[in-house]
């Protein structure tokens, strides 16, 4: 498997968006240290893995795109979100994320608090995560 450096992925994006590429990086790892950042060079994304015992989970994504780009949570229909922040409800059944085209948008500890909970759904059981979906679906 071709393996390239977060840094290369970026490298073909404008400034602005290579800064927010950055920023949202450092906020990951910050968030959770043992997270493991790879290129996902199929899909194009930065990702993060959580170590689960001997196994990883996929958790979260930095994905650049020419307009924006998103800071994603693969288990985000599960995350809680008062302020109405993630995007993707009515698109897709189980990712959210968060679009950002500016720095201005980086909220660093709403989004690390975001990052930390789609660690600790990564973490969780197929079991756990189904009765949350329930336990979820069941709110008014």
């Amino acid at each position: 498997m071709e393996t390239i450096p977060p840094e290369a992925l970026i490298d073909g994006y404008p400034p602005e968006h290579q800064a927010i590429a950055s920023k949202l990086r450092q906020l990951v790892r910050a968030a959770v240290p043992d997270a493991i950042e790879r290129v996902r060079t199929g899909w194009g994304v930065i990702g993060y893995d959580v170590p689960v015992g001997r196994q990883t989970r996929f958790f979260a994504w930095v994905w650049l795109q020419p307009e924006h780009v998103h800071l994603g949570f693969q288990n985000g229909v599960l995350m809680d979100d008062p302020n109405g922040l993630l995007q993707g409800a009515g698109v897709t059944k189980q990712v959210r994320w968060l679009t950002l085209d500016s720095m201005d948008g980086i909220r660093e500890a709403e989004f690390m608090e975001f990052v930390r909970e789609a660690a600790r759904i990564g973490m969780m059981s197929r079991s756990e995560r189904v009765a949350r979906r329930i336990e979820r679906e069941d709110r008014p």
